[in-house]
Order: structure tokens, then sequence, then C-alpha cells
């Protein structure tokens, strides 16, 4: 199965940068992964939060293919144990998912067509966390399911 990690905004701060490296680079071993980074949006300082949340959109809509699961990752969605995620990835592949994308918002979140696209709603926590931090903690989440799934000594329970 294919994960599509569809992210607002580039990330610049080099510790950010590298810890997401590592992760991808240790995924590789478990699944094909595919890091989209969707630029800043120009010009936002005469756009209102709808017309923000709607340009993104058209751009992370853009990214996802007809036949995907969206997977947005948002604080209304459903919470999960690292357990609980690496039976969720399972259950996905189980069912021969060719592909799923997993959505990070901006700082607005989601417009309404991207939450008519998506099919599901996760949250990593009821904190709020920077975008750079959500797009490591959730590379890291998807690292640990893969060796929970794969019965390595990573995770500790």
């Amino acid at each position: 199965m294919k994960i599509k990690c569809i992210l607002c905004s580039k990330t610049n701060e080099n510790h950010w940068v590298e810890a997401m490296k590592f992760y991808e680079k240790k995924l590789k071993n478990y699944c094909s992964i595919e890091v989209i980074e969707i630029p800043d949006l120009k010009n936002t300082k005469n756009m209102d939060q709808k017309t923000i949340k709607t340009k993104e959109g058209e751009l992370i809509l853009s990214k996802i293919a007809p036949n995907e699961k969206v997977v947005l990752l948002d604080d209304k969605g459903k919470e999960f144990t690292s357990l609980q995620f690496s039976n969720y990835i399972l259950q996905n592949q189980n069912q021969s998912l060719k592909s799923i994308a997993f959505v990070v918002g901006g700082a607005y979140g989601f417009s309404d067509e991207v939450y008519k696209r998506a099919n599901e709603k996760m949250s990593l926590s009821k904190l709020t966390f920077s975008h750079q931090m959500v797009r490591v903690v959730f590379l890291e989440q998807l690292y640990r399911a893969y060796s929970i799934l794969n019965n390595e000594p990573y995770h500790h329970e």
C-alpha cells in the first residue's frame, strides 16, 4: 500500500526537515511513501480565512487521485492509541487498498470541499501542535505502527 502525506506549507527549519527525513527513510523499509508539500500561498494579507482555505483546498485536491482513500489530520477526528493505529494500517492493507492519503491542512484548517472529499478524519491529540511538529509526530507514529506490525522492539507496552 502506498502512503501519501500531503502537507500544507513548507518546513524550512533544519531540525524538522532532518526529523522528517529520518522517519521517511525508515518507512521506506515498510511501505511506499510520498511526502508532498504544498507551498505557502502568496499575497494572503488581503485574503480572509475562507478564501485561504478554499485556495489551499484546491491545491490539496489536485494532489489526490480519484480512487485514493483520504484521511484528514483534524482535531475533531478519531483518536487512536499506537496499537489501534497499527491495526488501522493493517486493516487498510488487508482491504487491498492501493493508496491512502493523509492530509495536514493549513493554519485555518480545511475547506468544505476537502472535508467533502475526505473518507475519514483522525486526530493526533486534543492538543494543538505547530504544522512542523505534526509532520514529525505523524511520521513517527506511522513508523511505530509498522514496527508494531512487524513485531520489532521499537514500541514498548
